[in-house]
């Protein structure tokens, strides 16, 4: 589990069916390289940021899982793990994009609805472990993504692709990435082997180079990254520092994200 302390959610939004598929597990990857920020070659650290907790002041106390921005119409959407989220409510926690050693090159952005899918809600089911987030920052009307860039929504990936990953271990100040293959744990839930990924990097984008797989909004151009997971699922992320899962993002997500538009009025 990649985050201390979860607590039953407490937000719903959409009901979305589900679809039982038998679990395999594959051999695990070999050749993987965990580096500190910048990622390289195609990850955009701009688009991933860490996720605070907001002090009654509106100081930033201590970072607590990871985010990113994804591709919407209105630019003021991010994605994370839904456990992530447990407990915390709008208003009281932010997102901090590029953050390293406390510097904010992209502002603070305040999180103002949370998005979560209510099989999530109900049951913890480790297949809707994804949530969208609203940001706003104070006394600008400028949205994340015109800063950072956005990530376009992989639907329905393969196993087998090389990804990077990146986040935010609640032990260090600094994103932390890694390059490896992405397995198959399930046929619904993804398996990447890669080194200090611990608690904090719940949330943490599983990104894929190329056109979006499905459904997608207008971030279906030619060198887009794609996120085709978050770092969450299965043990909510895993229980070792090595071993992380994913839900693989499929219909569930893509009809999320709809909902997310809709409530964020876009």
């Amino acid at each position: 589990m990649r985050l201390r302390g979860a607590r039953p959610a407490l937000l719903a939004v959409a009901v979305i069916s589900a679809v039982m598929i038998g679990v395999f597990v594959t051999p695990p990857a070999r050749s993987a390289t965990t580096v500190p920020h910048p990622i390289a070659p195609f990850g955009q650290t701009s688009a991933i940021g860490a996720l605070f907790t907001l002090a009654s002041s509106g100081q930033l106390q201590s970072h607590f899982c990871t985010a990113s921005v994804v591709d919407s119409p209105a630019g003021d959407l991010l994605v994370t793990a839904a456990h992530c989220m447990q407990g915390q409510t709008a208003g009281q926690v932010a997102f901090v994009p590029d953050y390293s050693s406390g510097q904010e090159p992209y502002g603070v952005w305040t999180v103002t609805q949370v998005i979560v899918d209510k099989n999530w809600t109900t049951s913890g089911d480790p297949d809707d472990d994804f949530a969208f987030l609203v940001v706003s920052r104070a006394n600008s009307k400028v949205p994340v993504q015109e800063i950072t860039g956005g990530e376009a929504l992989g639907i329905g990936a393969s196993a087998g692709r090389t990804v990077e990953v990146a986040g935010y271990p609640d032990s260090q100040d600094a994103l932390l990435s890694c390059e490896n293959t992405v397995l198959a744990y399930s046929g619904t839930q993804f398996e990447f082997d890669c080194a200090g990924f611990t608690d904090g990097t719940s949330g943490s984008p599983l990104l894929a180079d190329g056109i979006p797989v499905g459904p997608a909004p207008k971030a279906a151009r030619a060198g887009a990254d794609v996120v085709i997971g978050v770092i969450g699922g299965y043990e909510q992320g895993g229980y070792t520092a090595s071993v992380s899962y994913a839900a693989r993002f499929s219909s569930r997500l893509s009809a999320l994200y709809e909902v997310a538009l809709t409530a964020a009025g876009q």
